[in-house]
């Protein structure tokens, strides 16, 4: 059995893992682990399907739980290539399996609504996955093949991995949108256990999503940002050298509400996000500062002019 405080190793059987995590059927599925695996260990498993076990169970780790952040000396055990692969299957899940789902599914439900109804969930959903699409094609047309070309040398036109740390969007908050207009605003018709079921989906695609979103930048933009400078790894001497990255608008907003005592829900409401997405952006701006405290943090943003010290209590 795996205790409360150990994370997934190679020796780890499958099982026991799924166990743990049920929800990393999906993630095994994506990475080319079919089930039938027996008592068989991460190590055994991956191997059988040409997969690395250090980056499958990094995968799987950040994938889990929620404050595991990989040091160079971890990261440095795995291979991108596995991980690159995952992100195109999970790309390729969700636009043909998970929205496909979801999009029946809504299509079933508001049969009963009125014809401006159906138009203005159509019309939300339909905007809610050309901003997937846009995104994934983003990392597809863009990060991807950047990735590829580090590997094997070639021209990558200035690209770097910073410039997509920097830029990376977030893809929850209409989602989040979505959510909530099913459990709270659609009208009391249709299919009750239908709706509950949508629902429930809706909760899990959130998680589902945000944990993607862990995973591309803890495992695979700082993987491809050692690349860029394999000196990194090797003055190391297994402490965590960092993306050196700036800190997004929107993180700011977030490090200056921080810095005035405001608490994670408040700061949700404030800039009408979820609870989740408000604690992804605080990791994020941990990571970027190297700063754990809300005093370090206020001084941070004292020193950065990004608050007034008349502001802060």
């Amino acid at each position: 059995m795996i205790s409360k405080n150990s994370v997934f190793a190679p020796q780890t059987k499958v099982a026991d893992m799924l166990d743990c995590n049920n929800y990393l059927i999906d993630v095994l599925s994506r990475l080319g682990i079919r089930l039938g695996f027996g008592e068989s260990t991460i190590e055994e498993a991956s191997i059988r399907s040409g997969l690395d076990p250090a980056t499958v169970c990094l995968i799987c780790n950040v994938y889990t739980f929620d404050d595991y952040a990989p040091d160079a000396e971890t990261l440095s055990k795995g291979r991108i290539t596995d991980v690159v692969k995952y992100i195109r299957n999970s790309h390729r899940n969700y636009l043909t399996r998970e929205l496909a789902w979801l999009q029946d599914a809504l299509c079933q439900l508001i049969l009963s609504f009125s014809e401006k109804q159906q138009k203005v969930i159509w019309r939300f959903f339909n905007e809610y996955k050309a901003e997937l699409e846009k995104h994934f094609a983003y990392e597809e047309d863009k990060v991807l093949p950047y990735i590829q070309d580090l590997l094997f040398g070639r021209d990558t036109h200035g690209f770097t991995i910073s410039e997509f740390a920097q830029n990376h969007s977030n893809i929850e908050e209409k989602l989040s949108d979505l959510k909530n207009l099913v459990m709270k605003t659609l009208p009391d018709s249709g299919d009750p256990a239908l709706r509950e079921h949508i629902l429930r989906f809706l909760f899990y695609l959130q998680n589902d999503l945000a944990r993607h979103t862990f995973v591309e930048d803890r495992i695979l933009t700082p993987m491809a940002w050692y690349i860029e400078h394999p000196q990194a790894i090797r003055s190391s001497e297994k402490k965590e050298a960092p993306v050196r990255e700036e800190l997004s608008d929107r993180e700011k907003e977030i490090l200056v509400s921080v810095a005035k005592g405001m608490l994670n829900k408040e700061i949700a409401d404030q800039y009408n996000i979820s609870i989740h997405t408000v604690i992804s952006h605080r990791k994020n701006i941990t990571r970027k500062t190297g700063i754990k405290t809300v005093a370090g943090l206020t001084v941070y943003a004292l020193l950065n002019d990004l608050i007034d010290i008349n502001t802060v209590e």
